[in-house]
């Protein structure tokens, strides 16, 4: 195995979980007992990856590092989410905001 297999499952598990969080907010209309029943069903294919990841990673990442990479997958996903399923638009300030992110991985990452 390698250190960007742990990132691949990452990134799969978060595009179920941002459909679990967020991929209702299209279907408003859906009772909130069924969306919940729905998400949750959802949540557990998110686990199928998120788990193995996790575990993977960790011999490559320590947990600092394996959460800092979840929080950047989750941001991209969500950003390309967001827009094109949502139709929300991308604003300047998310920009600078994972801009400022990003420097926190180079802190998180960096050797000292």
């Amino acid at each position: 195995m390698n250190a960007f297999l742990p990132i691949l499952l990452l990134t799969i598990s978060n595009v179920f979980m941002t459909f679990a969080w967020y991929g209702h907010l299209r279907h408003r209309s859906t009772v909130l007992w069924a969306v919940i029943l729905i998400s949750w069903g959802i949540a557990f294919f998110e686990y199928c990856f998120q788990v193995p990841a996790n575990r993977i990673g960790y011999e490559y990442y320590n947990a600092a590092q394996l959460k800092t990479i979840q929080e950047v997958i989750t941001l991209i996903v969500f950003s390309f989410f967001s827009v094109f399923y949502l139709k929300e638009s991308f604003k300047w300030n998310y920009a600078v905001g994972f801009l400022f992110i990003i420097l926190a991985v180079f802190f998180i990452f960096k050797k000292w």
